[in-house]
């Protein structure tokens, strides 16, 4: 008898791992008096400290996409939510969230996160679950080419994408303004030593070199003391005509303002992490004529980005979408298409391996994004390689050139 109820009672618990496995079922949310299969997105984003200006607004983009998803019930028979997770920009807690998200089954892909040392930190996590982490920021070529990209490119996690461009492309796209447009010739090269900033500042600095540029000095911040009054006087005794910062705006604007307060007669220039009106608040009034290149064209000038801006200013967020917040929608956008093939391959429900099912998809999916088209190389790079280089006139960053990195 005892055997018969223990094997009664592991047959019930099968079965409800099996309703469970990848996602939770709620009775009559599907408008037609049916159950519902809830399907979660999750976000991964410094939403407290210095940067949660950007990750609020990636959060925002998300739960627009997800709410959008639902009103158009866009899959059959499957309700969408986010769960949001703040890393405070810190690789250690990126990993705890992302432990934390392959331990939920409703959960079956991730947007982010902002930084790419967080990011390196969670991709093994999510690629031992097979799950899909879809950064619409990381931007260090090694998070999808391999350590050592610039002679051998290999991917190392076959379940991570990005929906951003790579800084084998932000650095040198930079580094051809510069010096051919700007006609500034004489670099100091400043990086935070963190994985983003280093490796931008790295490919920066091998194009404007190849260029003829000449880089007239290079130095190390941390970026947590705020207290840059050393650098601040080596660049002013070094001629630079032009300093290039590998790092965030939260250090990247007072270390730009105390190099102009030191005296020193420079434009500051860096990457995707420097454009945001935080910078120029930051930077103060010497920031007119500074530049920053971002991933992409400027949504604002995108046929594309129309109905997500509409919709996101009628949703009545409080904090702006900021530069990923496109990218953001179009990376959960990616799940909820891949959800959708998967669906519609398996009788109109989720099977076992779901999770498996939406990275095998999301390599092969195209779709209208909001930030154009939207597809994966076999790197799980993004497609859409064009760039944006803005400029700070009257107080705010204004587009100056938008285009695709020259070679040869």
């Amino acid at each position: 008898m005892r055997q018969r109820l223990l094997a009664l009672t592991a047959a019930l618990a099968a079965g409800a791992l099996t309703l469970t496995a990848c996602g939770s079922r709620d009775e009559g949310n599907n408008g037609d008096g049916g159950s519902a299969t809830t399907v979660t997105i999750g976000l991964d984003a410094p939403l407290t400290g210095d940067l949660a200006a950007l990750g609020l607004g990636m959060k925002n983009s998300v739960d627009l996409a997800v709410k959008t998803a639902n009103k158009e019930k866009y899959v059959e028979g499957v309700t969408f939510k986010i769960e949001a997770s703040d890393d405070q920009a810190q690789p250690a807690s990126g990993q705890q969230n992302a432990t934390a998200f392959v331990g939920k089954e409703d959960v079956l892909g991730v947007v982010g996160p902002l930084n790419s040392s967080v990011g390196e930190a969670m991709q093994k996590v999510f690629n031992d679950a097979n799950m899909a982490l879809i950064s619409p920021a990381n931007t260090n070529p090694a998070l999808t080419q391999g350590l050592d990209w610039q002679k051998e490119q290999k991917r190392p996690f076959a379940s991570y994408f990005r929906t951003a461009t790579t800084d084998a492309i932000q650095g040198p796209f930079a580094a051809q303004y510069i010096y051919n447009e700007a006609k500034l010739t004489k670099a100091f090269i400043i990086d935070d030593k963190k994985t983003y900033g280093a490796g931008l500042a790295a490919t920066f600095k091998a194009e404007y070199e190849k260029l003829g540029g000449k880089v007239v000095g290079t130095d190390h911040v941390d970026p947590e003391s705020k207290d840059f009054a050393a650098v601040a006087t080596k660049v002013k005794s070094s001629g630079a005509d032009v300093v290039y910062y590998g790092g965030e705006y939260p250090a990247g604007g007072p270390l730009s303002k105390q190099i102009k307060d030191a005296g020193a007669k420079v434009a500051f220039a860096g990457g995707d992490a420097l454009y945001s009106p935080e910078y120029v608040k930051l930077a103060g009034k010497g920031s007119a004529g500074d530049f920053a290149t971002s991933v992409g064209a400027p949504l604002e000038e995108l046929e594309s980005a129309k109905k997500f801006i509409s919709n996101y200013e009628a949703e009545g967020y409080k904090e702006a979408y900021e530069a990923y917040g496109g990218y953001s929608y179009d990376a959960a956008w990616a799940i909820i298409e891949a959800v959708k093939s998967v669906v519609e391959k398996n009788d109109g429900k989720l099977p076992e391996d779901a999770r498996k099912q939406v990275v095998e998809a999301l390599q092969g999916i195209s779709f209208d994004g909001v930030t154009g088209q939207v597809s994966f190389d076999e790197f799980g790079d993004t497609t859409n390689k064009q760039l944006t280089v803005y400029q700070v006139k009257d107080g705010a960053y204004a587009p100056v050139k938008s285009g695709t990195l020259t070679t040869g």
